[in-house]
This record gives structure tokens, C-alpha cells and sequence, in this order.
């Protein structure tokens, strides 16, 4: 008997659901001549880890999407968008090694090193890319940065300053209940301070992304993420979209702590692997690196974790005369004086050189220096306080080989 109620017990354990059913972030788009469901999701431009809880269909919506589609694609901002804002101070003791007194986590435009890597868009990004899924803007990056430098202005004082801070507490309470609404009516009264501030950031954007959202149900089943404040109301998404012809209707909202097979295999996409045959290497990031052409055969790969402000990179150069590692290490290293370069062979006998180096515009960062007959690789990983003094550099460092 008592096997039987404890085998009980631990089945309703495992099998536990919370219901948020004022939740209203997820919802479901279909009719008007779709063969496939879509789904429409509220987001915040943040990186605090409370908005990262999905409710079990966001994980399944996200899994069976064929292509995920966002406002804008903030990764073209990967070539020269460093978030962090603060500048970074490192010590050094006697025998040169970097060290810091303080475990302070650094701030940037997203939130803090506390947070997640990337903001809440950024990470479905890196999701879609790791996924292997097909990606779609409704919106240029030029075209949001263009609308941002029209409106904030410098003399707009403490309301203009923090109007978009996604770290405001009031706005991450509303969100993680999935109030909407509530969203909105402070959406309209934060940009009611000037006139048609609201129209060009909310209502004219609306009615663009329900056009370009129009356009891509009718090719394949989508998982859209727009900020929430996007949502509601008469001119939100939810109500455009239906004046279309789409039915759309809540999710509701359960969260388990079971690992389902949706759930599983979100989670697993962590890492992109980006192969290049010519030069004869792999290279795992934590997502899907921009490439830039410096010129032939000078590939430069930069991947930036947006949240927290990490910047990932690697330039492959090739050798055209007899310059050794060391020379090579004695012209990309720039090391502070405090700081002494590293020659180390690593376990699988390969030389390398490594260290500090002080540049503009990374600032400092780690480096790491391999050649091989033919190729130079330039690795370098740099970010806040936190990041800098932590393996993490070295961790990215040990998945870049030669094949």
C-alpha cells in the first residue's frame, strides 16, 4: 500500500504543471487558407533571465516552426556593435597574471552580465541559426536605428533617457505575468510625452509587420517574436492580423519541469560549428559568427553574445613568407607591460602563444596566435568583468582546430 502512494507521489512530481492562464505572450495563427499553424510571440529587449521561463508550447512552437522571423536582424550588427557599457579595468600581481578585486558584473545596453548572453530576440536568432531554420526580418536594422536617432535625442532628460531600458522593474513584472494589455497602456503613456512619438514607434510599425507577416504565412509555419508592447490593442498585431482573415487565439500558459522532446531539443542547439575546407578548420561559437572578406583568402569571423556584452572572433591570415609563430605572436599580441605572453603546446602537441593584448578598438581582450604551413589564426575573446576573468576565453579557444 505505501509503495503504491509514494509511486503516486513521484508521478505527480514528475508530471507537475503550473498554469499562468492570464499569460497572454503566445498565440496561435491560423485559417485564411493556411495549411500550417503559426505562432506569435511577445518578447522583451532584455536579457534578464526571468523572461527565459517559455511556457511548454512556446518550446513546441519553436521546435516545429520551419522558419522563425523576428523585427529586425540584429546580428548584421555584429561587425561593429560592441554592447557593453563600461569600460573594463584589470590588475596584474607580480608574476604578471590579471586579477581583479571586484566581481562586479558589467552593464550593457541589454541588462548586465548577470543575464542571459544574448537579449530575448538575440537568442531566438541563435536558436534559428543553430537549428538550422529559415530566418526573416520584418524590418531593417537601418530602418529602426534611423526612427531611434529622429526621436532620442540627448535633451530628452530621465523620461527619454530610460523610456526603452527594458531593465525597468515594472516592465519585467508585466511581462513574466504575460500582461499585454498592460504593457501597452504603459507603451502609450511613456511615448505620449511627445506628439506622434507613439504613431511612428508602435501603430505605423504595426501595420508594416502585419503586411510582411501577410506575405510569409502563406509559405511556411512561422514562430514570430515581436516586442509585446507590438500586441494589443486596436492597432496591435493580434487584432491587424485578424482583421486578414487569420484566426488567432491564446495559448494557454503551463510550465513543467518535464524534459520533452520539443523542449530537449531547443535547448540543445547551443553551438555552430562554422567549417572552412580550403583553410582546413573547424570552429565552434556559441552561434552563427557574421563573416567579412578583408580580402582573398582573409576571412574575419566575429560573433558578439549581445546580453552580456562577449565578443567572439577569429581572422585567418595566410603566410606568404618564412615569419615564425613567434613573430607573428610579437605583432597581433599587444600586451600590456603588467602582462607576460604565454608559449605553450597544447595537448595535442600544438604550439601556440597567448596573452593579453590591449587594442583599439576591443580594448583588452584575450589572444591566442596558432599557424600552421600555410594559415595564421588570430583568435581573440574579450567582454566584462566577469567574462574576462573566467575560462570562458579559453574555453572558445580550445574548440578551434586544424583538421
Amino acid at each position: 500500500m505505501w509503495k503504491w502512494i509514494i509511486g503516486c507521489l513521484l508521478c505527480s512530481s514528475a508530471w507537475a504543471q503550473t498554469i499562468q492562464s492570464e499569460n497572454e505572450l503566445l498565440w496561435e495563427i491560423s485559417g485564411n487558407g493556411l495549411k500550417k499553424k503559426s505562432f506569435l510571440f511577445g518578447s522583451l529587449h532584455s536579457n534578464d533571465k526571468r523572461l527565459f521561463r517559455f511556457s511548454d508550447s512556446t518550446y513546441v512552437a519553436l521546435e516545429k516552426a520551419e522558419a522563425i522571423v523576428l523585427e529586425t536582424d540584429i546580428f548584421s550588427l555584429f561587425e561593429d556593435w560592441d554592447t557593453r557599457k563600461e569600460e573594463l579595468t584589470i590588475l596584474y600581481d607580480n608574476a604578471g597574471n590579471p586579477y581583479t578585486a571586484s566581481n562586479k558584473a558589467t552593464k550593457t545596453i541589454y541588462g548586465n552580465e548577470d543575464g542571459m548572453p544574448q537579449f530575448l530576440d538575440a537568442y531566438f536568432l541563435e536558436y534559428c541559426y543553430n537549428a538550422d531554420k529559415k530566418f526573416f526580418a520584418l524590418e531593417t536594422v537601418d530602418k529602426q536605428l534611423d526612427l531611434a536617432s529622429e526621436w532620442i535625442q540627448p535633451d530628452l532628460g530621465t523620461v527619454g533617457q530610460n523610456l526603452f531600458n527594458p531593465m525597468q522593474e515594472k516592465m519585467i513584472e508585466l511581462y513574466t505575468k504575460g500582461d499585454i494589455y498592460s504593457l501597452d497602456r504603459m507603451m502609450r503613456v511613456s511615448l505620449s510625452y511627445s506628439p506622434g512619438m507613439y504613431e511612428d514607434f508602435i501603430v505605423d510599425r504595426n501595420i508594416q509587420m502585419a503586411i510582411g507577416l501577410d506575405t510569409l504565412l502563406k509559405n511556411q509555419s512561422l514562430f514570430c517574436a515581436v516586442g509585446a508592447g507590438h500586441l494589443a490593442g486596436e492597432n496591435g498585431l493580434i487584432n491587424l492580423l485578424r482583421k486578414k482573415g487569420y484566426k488567432v487565439r491564446k495559448v494557454s500558459a503551463t510550465f513543467s519541469e518535464e524534459l520533452f522532446a520539443e523542449k530537449s531539443a531547443v535547448k540543445s542547439k547551443r553551438t555552430y560549428t562554422y567549417v572552412n575546407d580550403t583553410v582546413g578548420i573547424n570552429v565552434e561559437f556559441p552561434g552563427k559568427p557574421m563573416e567579412l572578406k578583408i580580402w582573398d583568402n582573409h576571412p574575419y569571423l566575429i560573433y558578439r553574445e549581445m546580453g552580456q556584452g562577449n565578443t567572439y572572433s577569429m581572422e585567418i591570415v595566410p603566410i606568404e613568407d618564412e615569419t615564425g609563430l613567434d613573430e607573428h605572436a610579437a605583432i597581433y599580441i599587444a600586451s600590456p607591460d603588467a602582462s607576460k605572453v604565454k608559449h605553450i603546446y597544447l595537448d595535442n602537441g600544438t604550439e601556440v602563444y597567448e596573452g593579453l593584448s590591449d587594442t583599439y578598438s576591443e580594448g583588452i581582450h584575450w589572444v591566442r596566435v596558432i599557424q600552421n604551413d600555410k594559415y595564421l589564426l588570430i583568435l581573440k575573446a574579450y567582454g566584462g568583468n566577469k567574462f574576462m576573468h573566467s575560462n570562458r576565453p579559453n574555453l572558445f579557444f580550445s574548440k578551434i582546430w586544424f583538421e
